[in-house]
């Protein structure tokens, strides 16, 4: 007798009543999610007020971005434009206030820079904080975790004369350098946890066929930590894209300032010209939501990618 025919008598055997009659195969239950429709629509409503408490502010931002003044500081005034001004995101870069393209290449410089200088020397030090055991190693990371309670906002004085003795008042690498400094401990505390998070035999296994440390951290530990350098990268950029003060100070010159100081520039002390400060704060909102869109798509790729050699 083959084993399959054993397999069929098992079977048949299995499906015999307690009377010794055959009874027909038990069907295959699936349970479905029955839900009432008064709870799924519970659920819509519930998602629309989310979504309308979340979207609601940068509505209004676009709509006052299309007004004219006139409509902005009417009397009786209107959530939606009477007439549509398209026409004041293409005059809001040619205002005497500020020159708006050139705050927008300094606030991509700034932000762009400080992340990968952030990203390259916070990357091996996660990786050798969490793969290493040295003297005061626990202090180290406390040290770490102190500086992210300083802001620029506290220390702005102090960096002023630091970079006036450098020489580097009012220049790009003066706020890349400071941007890095304060984002730099979040970013190492991340990729600790996540590097910490890798079992030390994928490291002893990759070592044994050959593989050196570079190796160990850019083709087998990188790919793990995937999401982990994403959330760092996306966390830093959006600090440094944001940062007002530090840049207040550190920068005097018109061109050289970003995004989050010019903005300021269109608020006066007897007039406001809250178009452009809408228009200006929704062109400043789409790079960030640019980078959510195209880090998105990796982020689950990573949880896996790499695992297997």
């Amino acid at each position: 007798m083959t084993v399959t025919e054993t397999r069929a008598m098992l079977a048949a055997d299995g499906d015999r009543g307690a009377s010794g009659r055959n009874t027909p195969p038990r069907k295959r239950r699936y349970t479905e999610d029955q839900v009432p429709l008064g709870k799924v629509l519970l659920r819509c409503l519930a998602g629309l007020v989310v979504l309308v408490v979340f979207t609601l502010p940068y509505l209004i931002m676009l709509f006052g971005s299309v007004k004219t003044k006139a409509q902005i500081r009417s009397v009786d005034p209107t959530y939606f434009p009477t007439e549509w001004h398209w026409e004041n995101y293409v005059d809001m870069w040619s205002t005497p206030e500020t020159p708006l393209p050139q705050n927008m290449i300094s606030t991509i410089v700034i932000a762009v820079f400080a992340t990968l200088l952030v990203l390259a020397v916070a990357l091996p030090a996660a990786y050798y904080t969490a793969r290493f055991k040295f003297p005061f190693r626990m202090v180290f990371l406390f040290l770490v975790i102190v500086t992210q309670m300083l802001q620029p906002a506290v220390l702005t004085s102090g960096l002023f004369r630091q970079f006036a003795f450098l020489g580097m008042i009012d220049t790009w690498a003066s706020m890349i350098f400071i941007n890095a400094a304060f984002n730099l401990s979040f970013a190492v505390w991340i990729m600790h946890s996540f590097f910490a998070g890798i079992p030390k035999e994928v490291d002893e296994a990759a070592q044994i066929d050959g593989a050196g440390r570079l190796t160990v951290l850019f083709k087998i530990n990188l790919p793990l930590v995937w999401p982990g350098i994403v959330t760092a990268i996306v966390f830093t950029f959006v600090a440094c894209w944001n940062e007002f003060a530090a840049s207040l100070v550190i920068l005097s010159t018109a061109g050289n300032q970003p995004m989050s100081v010019a903005l300021t520039k269109f608020v006066g002390q007897y007039e406001t010209s809250w178009h452009f400060v809408f228009g200006v704060s929704i062109v400043a909102i789409i790079p960030v939501v640019v980078l959510f869109m195209l880090i998105e798509k990796r982020l689950v790729g990573g949880l896996t990618a790499g695992s297997v050699k």
